[in-house]
């Protein structure tokens, strides 16, 4: 090993300490705003609410049924995840740093001894811990509900779910904290990250269908067109990973049963972290560009 080499493997080796305890700090920091903010109570407040009353209105029509009322219940979680998970992400996320530069505070974190690199995972791992700690709470009271109404449940089911739930969450704080390293108004920042839910949620279907219908789309744009969305990704996988039948997305749901049946889980999996991780390298690479103000 050459002598530059060698000091440039000992100075990242130095620096590795310091950089994870700024990160770390950082996180801890957001966090704490985070599960202080009203809107993020609120959001969670939601959450929980909507998902109590699936499990209780669930439970309570299925009587003894305990494993049937879990996967109906299982089921209509998955809608109210659809809807409420990527909104508090996307808006969390968009006022990360949007909401610092406004306020004057970037400039100032900006001037203690942190990389912006640091800056930038420390307030993604921060509010990651929060939807992580919002989402445990909303499924985990749901399971509670159901274990007292219903008797016998899968717990496993519900746990995959929220494994799924966190990394959807996780992606769209990946898009949040995009947008907020991109605004310089929290905002106009938290408004593109609503216009973003919506395009997702319902003008990317209402778009894919007029497209199959105006291009006469072959399935297999389709299914890739759908598969690029991040929400449809996560539908898919979680109503797979429940033994339901995608065929109710209708003939791109077929044509992925039969064609990549095996593999659909990996496929599911590569479009949930590709919007993870490619949306949040783009924000360092923005954030490390743009000016503190």
């Amino acid at each position: 090993m050459s002598a530059t080499a060698l000091e440039t493997r000992e100075a990242v080796e130095a620096h590795a300490p310091g950089m994870i305890s700024n990160v770390l700090t950082l996180a801890w920091r957001e966090l704490r705003d985070a599960l202080r903010a009203r809107s993020f109570l609120l959001y969670s407040l939601a959450f929980l609410a909507l998902g109590l009353g699936v499990s209780y209105v669930s439970a309570a029509s299925t009587g003894s049924l305990g494993l049937s009322g879990f996967g109906r219940t299982t089921a209509g979680l998955i809608n109210i995840v659809l809807l409420v998970v990527p909104l508090m992400a996307l808006s969390t996320g968009a006022g990360a740093i949007a909401g610092d530069r406004e306020r004057g505070m970037l400039l100032f974190l900006l001037a203690q001894p942190v990389s912006r690199l640091e800056v930038v995972l420390g307030k993604y791992l921060g509010l990651a811990g929060a939807l992580v700690a919002c989402i445990t709470l909303g499924l985990g009271a749901c399971s509670l509900v159901l274990a007292l109404q219903g008797g016998a449940t899968e717990p496993r089911t519900m746990l995959w779910l929220a494994g799924l739930s966190i990394l959807l969450a996780l992606s769209m704080l990946s898009v949040g904290v995009l947008v907020s390293a991109l605004a310089r108004r929290a905002s106009v920042a938290v408004g593109t990250g609503v216009f973003l839910w919506l395009a997702l949620v319902f003008v990317s279907d209402l778009g894919i269908m007029a497209g199959t219908l105006a291009m006469r789309l072959p399935v297999k744009s389709l299914f890739l067109a759908t598969l690029c969305n991040p929400l449809q990704a996560f539908k898919m996988w979680a109503l797979h990973s429940i033994d339901a039948s995608i065929d109710v997305l209708g003939p791109a749901g077929l044509y992925a049963m039969d064609t990549y049946h095996d593999a659909l889980p990996w496929m599911f999996g590569a479009s949930l972290i590709g919007w993870i991780v490619v949306p949040l390298l783009l924000a360092v690479v923005v954030f490390s560009k743009r000016s503190p103000v």
